[in-house]
């Protein structure tokens, strides 16, 4: 399936009301899922993360990263460019330093179009709120070697493929659960990336 997505077509979708926790949810685990509709805790760490849409090809696409395997939280993942809040910082602040942090990409806060609906993650505490952003140009990306082990370039039409979403089942802290996610080239995007896509896909396609 290929369908072109325009940017104008992105803006407008953003306008409008966010399906939140009905969309999400299609990308969540089952085992999650009572957390998910049970909402975050109080104590829940706060963090942002960027959908970053650009050019390439005369097509949109936006970069995802492959955490490095040694990391602590969320190794070997595929991940958007993002992380825990700063004192001082607003959401958006944090998910563009992140940006810039990860790779390499400077972003101006008014090339923000909107954001999509928080998502909370067990394992690691933190409440995720994304936003959405574009460059007129492809960006020069310089991953930072420290916690990106790959940058994939993913198009933004990809999203609307169904046949990307595929469900396994996985072997997770001993247990046997059915995981969904989208297949992105070789790549198995799950967990609360998943879900924020899951949300984004939904908004784009409607």
């Amino acid at each position: 399936m290929s369908t072109t997505v325009t940017l104008e077509h992105v803006r407008k979708a953003l306008r409008g009301p966010l399906p939140g926790i009905a969309a999400q949810a299609r990308l969540a685990a089952q085992y999650r899922l009572e957390q998910v509709l049970k909402g975050p805790p109080a104590d829940a760490r706060p963090a942002g993360v960027l959908i970053l849409l650009y050019p390439r090809g005369g097509a949109l696409h936006f970069p995802l990263t492959r955490r490095r395997d040694d990391l602590d939280l969320h190794k070997g993942q595929i991940s958007l460019p993002g992380g825990a809040q700063e004192p001082g910082e607003s959401l958006l602040d944090t998910a563009l330093r992140e940006t810039r942090e990860e790779i390499g990409v400077a972003v101006d806060p008014s090339a923000v179009l909107g954001r999509l609906s928080a998502v909370y993650i067990p394992p690691s505490g933190f409440l995720i709120t994304p936003y959405v952003a574009a460059l007129s140009d492809r960006p020069d990306f310089q991953p930072t070697p420290d916690e990106v082990a790959e940058l994939i370039e993913a198009p933004l039409s990809i999203l609307l493929d169904p046949s990307i979403v595929r469900r396994e089942v996985w072997t997770l802290h001993g247990m046997d659960v059915e995981i969904p996610f989208f297949q992105i080239g070789p790549h198995k995007v799950w967990g609360a990336t998943a879900m924020v896509l899951s949300e984004f896909a939904t908004v784009i396609g409607s």
